[in-house]
């Protein structure tokens, strides 16, 4: 005879994570890498660049982000990405 059985254990799960970052993010990269002039405004003038966005459209980047891409002074754009991903990666 075959009989079944059910075991029912109670588990506590605590889910941490961060925020995943926007793809407003992308959006300004993307942006930098297609369109010369806003690529070198976003390296020499960061906040005219997101100020002014890209072709009409605003970047809604979080605060965070927002200050991040203004405090950061790079050389190009592989230079910014990189330091943002490390700034993002080690905050907090």
């Amino acid at each position: 005879m075959i009989s079944t059985q059910t075991f029912r254990t109670t588990m506590s799960v605590t889910i941490t994570s961060r925020p995943a970052h926007s793809s407003e993010l992308s959006r300004m990269f993307a942006a930098a890498v297609i369109n010369r002039q806003f690529c070198e405004t976003l390296l020499r003038n960061p906040h005219e660049a997101l100020q002014n966005g890209y072709l009409g459209e605003a970047f809604l980047l979080s605060k965070e982000e927002r200050e991040l891409i203004v405090s950061i002074r790079a050389e190009s754009l592989s230079d910014l990405a990189k330091q943002m991903n490390w700034a993002l990666k080690n905050r907090r």
